[in-house]
Parts: structure tokens; sequence; C-alpha cells
């Protein structure tokens, strides 16, 4: 990645843009015409270098929502883009580096993936975009693997010495990102070696005042180590299974981390692709960075995954609350630690105070800070930082040719699918999902399991569009054309349908897991209780068979909440066996429900379910509310409450709700003060 002799120390975003003798003229300035001397640190001074990250970009590369056909300041890499440049104009000691989820998640990602696939000499859009502005490092998310391992060879620029690929010598190697990738926990099975070099060496110049209050500039040298969740295994099975191993968080970084210190790197950054969950280690942990912040020689985490914000002080979750987590300064046992959202939402700011000592550098952990840079700039009058014209210029063709494709029409349907009201019922949005599993699964399994074939075939989906980013952050298909932007917003994530067979115990275990959605409601409270928890929405997961119902008791605790669960009108036989229609994520252990850890998956199909859901669509043609959207398998249990029972959706939908026969809910709050487009209703358990 870096040029030879006195080149290799500037960032890859000025070489680039520097051709010929520009470049060297450049190099001479910065570097001191190559002098070592010059770049010679003194025996005391202080510098500053600031990293900067970005996490979850999900291609999100325009402010605009494909589902919607609509913009969308509140996304989009085009905003991040400038909050990149304000950073680097105010701290020219600066590195760029991304934590992965990056090349996966919006309708231009799939269209270049799966739809009009991208030639080997053709630069994925995400990566045009991310030039652009240019990255000093990346690493890969669990994300990057939805779409296989020769794709995401070919988008990267790599070779992969993998089962099922051809040897390395005869692979192209095509088109990838201007900035070096690292993966240090995923290897080949075949020789045991990373897919990725394991960490990244950025050997800059910066500048700082020595101790006579003279400015000097200096080489720093900073080892990236790159880390994802080890559940990818799992996750994205039918892609890697038999052709790589995961190793630990933890565990990889004690190897790597001395590896790097023994190379001379003055800072060590784990670009570790997960959130932080301070139960009790395991290698096979989502979450690992609580644990791996313990490990010594590490400097600073760069966290993602869990789509939320660290630092933040208002944070009251446990594990924000755990022992040695300070959510206010952003550091996990003392090492700094960021996570910037997610979608081009925010950057990440590790503030690095450097002094040397001796001639070396070390960091001040007392004067080191941390912070997030939004793009949201005023959550009252909804403003947001500039757009950047050079993204827009840069995937200007590809962003045409995805709204084209989600254009394409495939059926019709005479009501609305939303989710504005699935936390209390709604299954408009979810039932047509459930069909298109259960149907896709039954046909499969007459046709090619007869083993199976006696049994009952049921399917499950979740709300994936639930308000966690504000009131445009919900499923809103209109009556009338539905398109395949539709679908994915339907769906809103490439996973493939999987088949497990369960038992009526292990169905009331999985519907008990799934109403951790809900806090546990105390019917004498006369105050305000809040009928939603922090649980995922896209973990919520509900059945709309006609034949499976039940009560969901919110007064109960978690775990004892499941009641009158029934099939067929008779109270479900704990013994009986079933088939349940549901995605490689669940079906493989992801949100940690019980009994589904891949060990009872009967069919892992190659097949994703939007594009199962499309198909279903095309072949009903014609969706009707009556048999498509409004068979409701479950209920609260009916309680009287002293105080009202609330939750949030966007505001302005009561309407929505009464359409649909919700006549227990009313609006209490038209705004919730967040400025994300949100209001406050309350819904009445008695009825």
């Amino acid at each position: 990645m870096f040029l030879a002799m006195s080149t290799s120390f500037l960032p890859s975003r000025f070489r680039r843009r520097a051709p010929g003798a520009v470049l060297l003229a450049s190099v001479l300035a910065l570097a001191g015409c190559g002098s070592d001397n010059h770049h010679r640190l003194p025996e005391a001074g202080t510098a500053q270098l600031v990293v900067l990250e970005t996490s979850d970009l999900h291609a999100n590369l325009l402010s605009y929502d494909y589902f919607k056909l609509a913009e969308d300041k509140s996304v989009g890499f085009e905003r991040t883009a400038t909050l990149i440049r304000q950073a680097r104009a105010e701290f020219p000691n600066s590195l760029l580096i991304d934590n992965g989820d990056t090349i996966q998640g919006t309708a231009v990602a799939d269209y270049q993936a799966l739809v009009s696939p991208l030639s080997c000499t053709t630069k994925l859009a995400t990566y045009k975009a991310m030039d652009a502005i240019g990255f000093d490092a990346g690493t890969l998310g669990n994300h990057e693997f939805n779409y296989g391992l020769p794709y995401l060879a070919q988008v990267t620029g790599a070779r992969f010495n993998v089962e099922g690929m051809p040897e390395v010598a005869a692979q192209s190697l095509c088109k990838g990102p201007d900035f070096p990738l690292t993966l240090a926990n995923v290897t080949s099975r075949k020789d045991g070696k990373t897919l990725y070099k394991p960490y990244v060496m950025l050997e800059r110049t910066i500048t700082g005042v020595d101790k006579d209050g003279k400015a000097f500039s200096g080489k720093i040298k900073v080892a990236v180590i790159g880390l994802t969740p080890t559940p990818i295994l799992s996750w994205d099975k039918r892609w890697l299974d038999g052709k790589v191993d995961v190793q630990g968080v933890v565990e990889t970084a004690s190897k790597y981390v001395p590896m790097a210190r023994a190379e001379g790197a003055d800072l060590v950054i784990a670009a570790s692709h997960g959130g932080f969950d301070s139960s009790a280690y395991s290698a096979s942990m989502e979450n690992a960075n609580y644990h791996l912040a313990k490990l010594a020689g590490i400097d600073g985490i760069l966290m993602g995954h869990s789509h939320s914000e660290f630092p933040n002080a208002a944070c009251a979750t446990t594990d924000c609350n755990a022992s040695g987590v300070d959510k206010v300064k952003g550091t996990l046992h003392g090492v700094p630690a960021v996570m910037p959202s997610y979608w081009g939402k925010a950057i990440g700011v590790i503030n690095y105070s450097l002094e040397v000592k001796d001639g070396k550098w070390s960091v001040v952990r007392n004067k080191t800070q941390v912070s997030l840079r939004k793009a949201l700039l005023d959550a009252t009058t909804r403003s947001y930082v500039a757009v950047d014209p050079a993204i827009s210029a840069a995937v200007q063709a590809e962003h045409a040719s995805a709204i084209d494709y989600v254009k394409t029409p495939i059926g019709q349907s005479d009501f609305n699918l939303s989710t504005y009201f699935a936390d209390v019922g709604d299954v408009s949005a979810i039932q047509v999902v459930n069909a298109a599993q259960a149907d896709y699964v039954a046909r499969y399994v007459a046709a090619n399991l007869p083993a199976y074939k006696n049994l009952p075939v049921l399917s499950v989906s979740a709300p994936f569009k639930s308000g966690f980013a504000g009131g445009s952050d919900f499923t809103d298909v209109k009556a009338g054309n539905v398109a395949i932007n539709n679908a994915a917003d339907l769906y809103l994530y490439p996973n493939t349908v999987y088949a497990v067979k369960v038992s009526g115990a292990g169905i009331k275990a999985w519907l008990e897991k799934a109403a951790e959605r809900f806090n546990q409601i105390n019917p004498a409270l006369t105050t305000e209780q809040a009928l939603v928890s922090s649980f995922p929405g896209y973990n919520f997961d509900v059945f709309t068979s006609p034949d499976l119902s039940y009560e969901i008791d919110v007064t109960q605790p978690a775990g004892s909440r499941i009641r009158n669960l029934s099939y067929k009108g008779t109270a479900i036989d704990t013994a009986a066996e079933f088939i349940v229609a549901t995605n490689n994520y669940r079906g493989s252990g992801g949100g940690g429900f019980p009994g589904l850890n891949g060990s009872n998956v009967i069919y892992a199909s190659p097949d994703a379910n939007r594009d199962v859901l499309i198909e279903y669509i095309k072949a009903r043609r014609n969706l009707v509310f009556a048999t498509d959207g409004a068979t409701r398998s479950w209920r609260f249990t009916p309680v009287s409450v002293a105080g009202p029972v609330t939750f949030k959706s966007a505001s302005g939908k009561l309407g929505v709700a009464t359409a649909l026969g919700l006549g227990n809910i009313s609006v209490l709050r038209d705004d919730d003060g967040s400025g994300k487009g949100l209001g406050v209703y309350a819904i009445d358990l008695s009825r």
C-alpha cells in the first residue's frame, strides 16, 4: 500500500491526489527533502493525533431512501464526508478508518451484487465514494460476507485461498478500494492463513511542539488490527461453512498486538466490528470489546455493529453502566473507545494527546478525548450538515440504476402494509412475509424432505423497521402498485430462508424470548409506563397463522409471559413437532433465542427471503387485506392499568391504527421531544 521511500509517510489521501512531479514536490515539502534528521523525535515534546472512524455505512452513500424513493437527510455518506473534511481541517494530524458493514445495505449494493453484477475492472460504488474522500484503512463487518466469498474477494481487490474458489494464481486481481483492508480473525481452512492482512502499519509524519515551544515533525507508526464478530460463521453458513474458521476476538488480538508492537508500532488501534457486552467472555461472543479493552497494548477501540452511539451519557443499559465503562468520557477499562451510530449519521473521534519521552511516542490517557460528530446539527429544526458534492458525483450513475431497478412492479395491494403499530398487534406488513416463507418451505419439504412431509409448517418474521431511527424508520407500503422497492421495505435484510424443526415447547420458548420486546407493566402504577423496551424490533418475532394463537401478559416478568398458546384451537402439545420458516440469522443463533443454534436446521436455503417474497407477490398478483394482512395470531392478555401505558410511533398516524381496527390506541403527545418525528401513543390494555 505504501509508496517507496519518503512517500510512505504521507497519508493515502495525499498520495492519490498528487500525480507525478506534484506528488514529489509535496513529499519533499512535507518530509523536509527526505531528511531523517528532520524527522528525528526530540527528547521531549507533545503532539496531537486524531483518529476518525466511520462504521456501519451499509452502502448509504447518498441522503436517499430507496424504499420510499425520496430524500432522507438523516443518512448518507455524502454528509459524513463533510464532517470528515471539517475534522481534517481542524486536526492536520489525522487518520480515517472504516469499521465495516460497508458494502451491503441499500438497493445500490444489492443491484451491483445481485442484479447487474460488477465486472472485475469496475470499482464498487461504495468504494468509489469512500475513495473520493480518502481512507487510511478499513476492516470488515459481518455483512461484508452476505454476498459470498468470491464477490467479496472481487470488490475488495483480494485473492482468497479457500475451498470452492480457483487456485490463487488463477484468480483475477480485481478493482478494489484505494485503502488497505485488515482482518485478523478469519482464516482459510485450506492453509490456515488470514484472508486479509491481520493488521496494517500506517507510517505517517505528524507535527508537534518540543519542550522549547518549537515545531517539529516526526514519524509515527500506527497499527490497525481488524476484527469481526465470530458468529459470522453461523450467520453466513451457506457461504463460509467448510471454507473459513473464525477465531475469538480477544484470542486473536492477544496474538497480533505483541507482533505489531515488536514491529515498532507506537499506537495499536483495534478496528473491532462489534459492540461491548459486559457478560462473561466467550470466544463466540458477538460483542466482545468490553473484554478486548482489558488486553494490554491496545490504545483504542473502534466499535460498530450495534448501531449505537458511544460515548453516550444518556445510555441506560446494563452494559453502559457496567464496571470499567465510562459512558461520558468514552472509555472501556480506561481505553478510548468510540461507536459512531450507523448509516453515515456520525463519525467517531479519538483525539490522542501524545508526548515524546526519551525519543519515543506515548499516549497521555488522561488528556485523550473521545467524541462523536453528528450530521444532525439541530434536532428541533432538523437541520443537517451540508452534503459533499464529490460523493454524489462519484456514484450518480449507480444511484440512477438502483432507482430504476427498485421501481419494477411485481403486484397490487388493496391495503397499506406498515409497521407503525406492529408492536401493538398490526401484522399488515408481516403476514405476507410469513406467508411467502411458509409457502416456500412447505413446497420444498413436500418435494425433497419426505421424512418431514407430515409436520405442520409455520412461519415467523419481525417488524424490521420499528422506529429505531425515528419517525421515518417504519415500513410503509401504500395501497396500489407493489414494486421491488416495496418488497425491500417489507424485508430489509439480505437474509436467506432457513427451516428449523422445533417442538411445541420450543415455540413457547421462542415466543418468550420475542416477548422481551416489552417492559414489565405494573397495573397499580398511576404514572406513565413505557410498553416497549430496548429489545430490538428485528427480534420481535411474530407468527401470523390462523392455526396458532397466543397471548402476551406484560404484567409478568420476562420468560413467563406467553399464555393460552394453542394450535388449531387446543393447547399446544409441548412434544409435538413443527417446522418453522425463518431466516439464516435466527436459525443460526442470531438474537440468542433458546434452542436456535443451527443444530435443528433442516433446510438452509440458498434463496434470499426478499427474493422469495418478491416471487410470492408476483404469483399472488393481488394482495387483499382480509386474507393477506389481517391474520393476527397474538394479543395482549387483558389487564386494567391505573396509569397510561405508552409507546412511540411516527407522529400523526392515529388514523392508521383506527383503520386497522385498533380502537384501544390514543395519542398522548404528538411530539416526543426527540426531534425525530415520533409521537407518544397510549394503549388501553384492558380492551
